[in-house]
């Protein structure tokens, strides 16, 4: 059997030439995307238990639109005005144009890196005397806190929205080649919806080392992983595994 078929778990690539639809047209595969995880915002009385004063603090850190989105909802259902004199630290220049939706840009003092965030950390030690607060989901990268810490910033983690399971009850009877995770959560998700999965021929495909390492946890075999030297994207890694696989049959 060749493979044919590749279920993403995210959302569709929104471009009219992702890499996606190029690995389907040179390999004659069928894609589909499905979102495995999604996030909720966590209630104004749910933020209210962490004990957590929006307006004693002097900066906020954004690493994402999402939690641009949930900050300023919390804001406004707590009845918040976010003073003017409240600085931004974004994760890219993308992110920092979303503030535009919420704020006169021109007007507020904000700052941004280049989509990583230890360069961003560089950016928010030249101001050392805020008074940090960063939204984040429930779930969220390790690397955060630690390099808040090692750079001894004061912070405050506000948990502000949560990542949960998607519903996939119909993809039960459905039947990919190929599937492709980018979070942990994604497996959970997988496991959650699929109690009784089994992997059989299904190949599974990751990206980054903590999606990796939730796969082996969960007992699955990991067939591709990304990036490698050789492949830094998940879609090159996949047109690599593919056509070695096919060209074998």
């Amino acid at each position: 059997m060749k493979i044919k078929s590749i279920l993403v778990s995210q959302p569709e690539p929104t471009s009219a030439r992702s890499p996606y639809k190029d690995l389907a047209e040179k390999n004659h595969l069928k894609i589909d995307f499905r979102p495995f995880i999604q996030v909720e915002g966590i209630s104004s009385k749910d933020f209210r238990k962490e004990r957590i004063q929006i307006l004693d603090h002097t900066a906020v850190i954004f690493t994402s639109r999402t939690a641009i989105d949930h900050f300023f909802r919390i804001a406004q259902e707590l009845r918040i005005t976010v003073p003017d004199s409240m600085k931004y630290f974004c994760i890219s220049e993308a992110t920092a144009f979303y503030l535009q939706k919420y704020i006169v840009y021109r007007k507020r003092k904000i700052f941004y890196g280049n989509g990583r965030f230890a360069d961003l950390v560089d950016i928010l030690k030249k101001h050392k005397d805020e008074k940090y607060i960063i939204p984040l989901s429930d779930i969220h990268k390790a690397e955060i806190p630690e390099l808040l810490d090692k750079a001894k910033l004061k912070y405050t983690k506000a948990v502000m929205y949560r990542t949960v399971s998607s519903d996939l009850s119909d993809l039960k009877d459905v039947n990919y080649d190929i599937l492709v995770f980018f979070s942990p959560s994604g497996i959970k998700s997988l496991l959650q919806n699929f109690p009784d999965f089994k992997q059989n021929d299904t190949k599974i495909a990751t990206f980054g080392p903590s999606t990796a390492k939730a796969v082996r946890e969960a007992g699955l075999k990991l067939d591709i992983e990304a990036p490698v030297p050789d492949a830094p994207s998940m879609t090159m890694a996949l047109e690599k595994y593919v056509k070695e696989f096919n060209n074998k049959k």
